[in-house]
């Protein structure tokens, strides 16, 4: 009688695989563990500490991912030229959490671990993009102070929707009422121009 070797298990990518698992859980209202990753993972419950210290670092891993996300989505309409491509700026972000509204939660509800240099450099890249689509439409004057504001506004609209403060009867209707905060506040900028 021969006996068979029991088959072990080798994954191609497991980081991959469990952020993959993780942002399932997620974006399907799951609560998770790293042993709950690993379990819908298919894998050990010990394999993600290979990659991750704790669930902290897994739920960085996926802001970090979200924040790509965001940026390769407004990265791929074509450069800002006037205000109102500003405002479709705005509402993509918009849209980004209103599709994706755990995610966007775990990108911005708390403050960038400093410790993790691959979120705060997706931060980073995520505002020097806006800042230079403000600089795009409003050459010499998009300051630090006009960026900031920018996504604040579109922010600010993104949460009081999640939070129900604002109505999403369609999509159509968000993009109208981004869209025209976007130019009530951007007329005003572009008026004071020199």
């Amino acid at each position: 009688m021969t006996t068979t070797a029991k088959p072990t298990y080798h994954h191609g990518d497991l980081r991959a695989a469990l952020l993959a698992s993780a942002m399932e859980m997620l974006e399907g209202g799951e609560t998770f563990s790293l042993r709950a990753v690993a379990r819908r993972a298919g894998v050990s419950a010990t394999a993600p500490y290979r990659h991750f210290e704790d669930r902290e670092a897994i739920e960085s891993a996926l802001a970090t991912e979200g924040l790509r996300d965001l940026k390769a989505e407004l990265a791929a309409v074509p450069a800002p030229s006037t205000p109102d491509d500003l405002g479709e700026l705005g509402v993509i972000y918009v849209r980004f959490a209103l599709r994706r509204p755990s995610l966007f939660r775990l990108m911005f509800g708390r403050e960038c671990d400093t410790d993790d240099d691959q979120r705060v450099l997706a931060a980073a890249e995520l505002h020097d993009m806006l800042a230079a689509a403000m600089d795009q439409v409003f050459p010499g004057r998009a300051t630090d102070a006009l960026t900031d504001a920018g996504w604040a506004l579109a922010h600010g609209l993104a949460f009081l929707y999640l939070d129900g403060k604002l109505k999403a009867p369609s999509s159509d209707d968000v993009a109208a009422r981004v869209g025209a905060a976007f130019a009530a506040i951007l007329s005003i900028t572009e008026r004071d121009a020199p």
